[in-house]
């Protein structure tokens, strides 16, 4: 029997996340921030001075696309660079001034993405969609593990 697109759980997750990028990519043009960024700024926004190996820990990213990732938000002057206190081997990454500034703003532009795609589910059906979104990402990470 062939299976409809439409009815596959990977066609489906794929497409939401395809969808959910590109809404985050109109929300957050303003502030010359990329769906890629995002995750990073919001894990700095939580600890700042984190390492290349934290983010990507955190994030659940290689370090490749992590570091043309922080590339490009150093050029556009949201992260800079500085040698640990400590550790000089390691390398901390630090918000900038405009980073700071633009937080509030692009979390609350960034919130509007769930919100659009999640209208029209009651309080129920979202938690629903979280715990069995939950359990397929366990599923998936234990195997991985």
């Amino acid at each position: 029997m062939a299976v409809r697109r439409q009815d596959a759980l990977g066609y489906q997750i794929g497409l939401l996340n395809r969808l959910f990028d590109r809404m985050l990519e109109i929300e957050l043009l303003e502030f010359n921030v990329s769906p890629g960024q995002y995750p990073s700024l919001i894990m700095l926004f939580e600890e700042d001075g984190l390492t290349q190996a934290d983010l990507c820990r955190r994030i659940h990213v290689e370090q490749p696309t992590m570091a043309n990732t922080l590339k490009r938000m150093e050029r556009d002057g949201l992260i800079r660079r500085e040698p640990d206190s400590i550790d000089k081997r390691q390398t901390r990454i630090f918000l900038t001034h405009l980073a700071k500034n633009i937080k509030l703003s692009l979390i609350e532009k960034a919130r509007t993405v769930p919100e659009t795609a999640m209208k029209g589910l009651n309080n129920d059906e979202k938690e629903k969609f979280f715990a069995l979104m939950s359990k397929l990402i366990e599923n998936l990470n234990e195997k991985l593990s």
